[in-house]
């Protein structure tokens, strides 16, 4: 018999150590969103490290800005940006308090609240595309900016938190090159994913944008 996951939350100290721990270890956490129609769960399958002030791929490389602030706080909070004019991304702000550390939640499995994450993700062809990819892993937990901030340890009645889960088994943990990120910080193998998983989605090199003459 397969054991349930671990309704656990998870404490404050397990963000608080360095991104490249945690990162791997979020697989097969649970993901709560509350919302006045219901709780949606999901199962973490695929993440992406960044290192602050020392990453040239994070959005803290050149430092504190009103966006990033949250990034420098204390761990455990979430750190939510808008990107091209119409999507949101989640992350998960891990390390000590002022290094900016994070990690980007990229996708995932709707374990509950199925139903739910249907409505705002009508294009999903099948329930395993819910939540594939960061920005439609935000639509389908209906988080944005107004979540940036949010405390995961803060306790049940949190908009979010995150369950202890049953985590990936190491030797089904797989890491490689970061999806999207340009230059020098493209080369980092800091993308984690649970292999084999339906839910992850397709990695996708940096291509430059085209100027228009």
């Amino acid at each position: 018999m397969i054991a349930a996951p671990d309704r656990t939350p998870l404490p404050r100290d397990f963000f608080d150590r360095p991104v490249l721990e945690v990162a791997p270890d979020l697989l097969g956490r649970i993901l709560v969103r509350s919302t006045p129609d219901g709780p949606i769960e999901l199962r973490l399958t695929e993440v992406e490290a960044y290192a602050g002030e020392t990453d040239p791929g994070s959005h803290a490389y050149r430092g504190r800005t009103a966006r990033n602030g949250v990034m420098f706080g204390p761990p455990g909070h979430v750190y939510v940006y808008f990107t091209y004019g119409m999507w949101h991304c989640m992350n998960l702000v891990c390390g000590p308090e002022g290094k900016a550390r994070a990690v980007l939640l990229r996708a995932g499995e709707i374990t509950t609240g199925a139903e739910l994450a249907r409505e705002r993700r009508l294009s999903a062809r099948n329930d395993k595309e819910l939540a594939k990819g960061p920005a439609r892993l935000a639509t389908a937990l209906d988080v944005d900016r107004s979540l940036d901030g949010a405390d995961v340890c803060a306790g049940p009645d949190a908009p979010l938190s995150l369950l202890t889960g049953t985590a990936t088994r190491t030797d089904q943990v797989r890491s490689g090159p970061r999806t999207g990120v340009a230059g020098e910080g493209g080369v980092h193998p800091w993308r984690f994913w649970t292999a084999n998983d339906p839910t992850v989605s397709p990695y996708r090199a940096h291509t430059p944008r085209r100027r228009r003459t």
